[in-house]
């Protein structure tokens, strides 16, 4: 069984592939895929929970929307009692951990773990301007950046993320912002459609490590772009020269699933074999406990758990401590 908002859903995901010029096979292909996947979530345990949220938001019509800003706004403060902020409040916290952010709703501000306008920032100046542009974004989680995505202009934001809560964070701000072209998808990459050579810039922030074949991974983002599309991709990095990578033996920063993490001429190197052209790395920062760290809306532990009491250049485990870097890369033009 679908969930309440899917047929409306999949009816402005239709009006939007089409005003985009999306290829016809490609639209069905993609409406199969998100019908499919919309109808799964509600087998997850927390999914009844989850959507007690969504149906218990506020039923008034938001006076505000910016999705240009650092801070998703939606709604005023003014726009609820101070009963209703707190009723709203407790609801929000059930979608506990908020990972990427920050969010404003009717003036409830949820501090997020991840300051994801920092990384947004330090790539906006760099990527082709995404005016009218059809985007896509790998493990988008609850979408932050999808919007400043189409507040940058998109015509077009699909994110794909398999997490049902991510999913669920999604529709809160889905819910006041129906008519949008955004689309949260509960998919994987490998469920797109095969060669689909059609978005004209497709983002891969936080991914590529996680990936146990990273080189097939940026094989996989080739494939998403139309020829001589953009890839923005954010990954962690160690420093050292084309022959060097860290293959940690175990966890890294207490994360278990990190498998590849190579220097920057490495990650050069293997986009170049990937057959991506016009390869910049624009930016090379290391992660602080300033942009990620745990609050009152991410209660878990954070980076600074993550790193070594004495040393704050280690994780814990004594690898280097997290640097993340953003290339971009065009596909091949044909």
């Amino acid at each position: 069984m679908s969930p309440p908002w899917a047929n409306d859903e999949a009816w402005h995901l239709q009006q939007a592939l089409a005003r985009t010029s999306f290829p016809p096979e490609l639209n069905h292909a993609l409406l199969t895929l998100a019908a499919n996947a919309w109808k799964i979530m509600p087998r997850h345990g927390d999914f009844q929970r989850w959507q007690g949220v969504i149906d218990g938001l506020p039923a008034c019509q938001p006076d505000a929307l910016h999705l240009d800003q650092p801070v998703i706004h939606v709604g005023q403060a003014a726009q609820l009692s101070a009963d209703e902020r707190e009723t709203l409040i407790a609801a929000l916290q059930q979608l506990h951990p908020w990972r990427k952010g920050p969010f404003s709703l009717f003036g409830i501000e949820i501090d997020t773990e991840w300051r994801s306008d920092w990384k947004w920032q330090r790539l906006q100046d760099h990527i082709t301007p995404l005016h009218g542009r059809r985007v896509l974004d790998i493990g988008c989680g609850s979408g932050y950046h999808l919007w400043r995505m189409r507040g940058a202009g998109a015509a077009l934001a699909i994110g794909i993320d398999p997490t049902v809560l991510f999913a669920m964070q999604f529709r809160v701000f889905k819910h006041y912002a129906r008519s949008q072209p955004v689309f949260h998808l509960p998919l994987g990459i490998e469920s797109m459609p095969a060669a689909c050579h059609c978005f004209d810039t497709v983002f891969s922030m936080g991914i590529l490590y996680h990936r146990r074949s990273p080189v097939d991974h940026l094989l996989q983002l080739r494939e998403l772009l139309r020829p001589g599309g953009e890839l923005v991709l954010e990954t962690l990095y160690i420093e050292g020269d084309g022959r060097q990578c860290l293959l940690p033996a175990g966890r890294y920063a207490k994360m278990r699933n990190v498998w590849f993490i190579p220097s920057p001429d490495m990650l050069e190197c293997m986009l170049a074999r990937a057959g991506f052209r016009h390869i910049r790395l624009v930016d090379a920062s290391p992660t602080t406990t300033d942009e990620q760290r745990s609050t009152n809306w991410m209660r878990f532990e954070s980076l600074a758990d993550f790193l070594a009491p004495d040393d704050t250049g280690k994780t814990i485990e004594g690898y280097p401590a997290p640097r993340r870097a953003v290339f971009i890369a065009s596909s091949p033009s044909g």
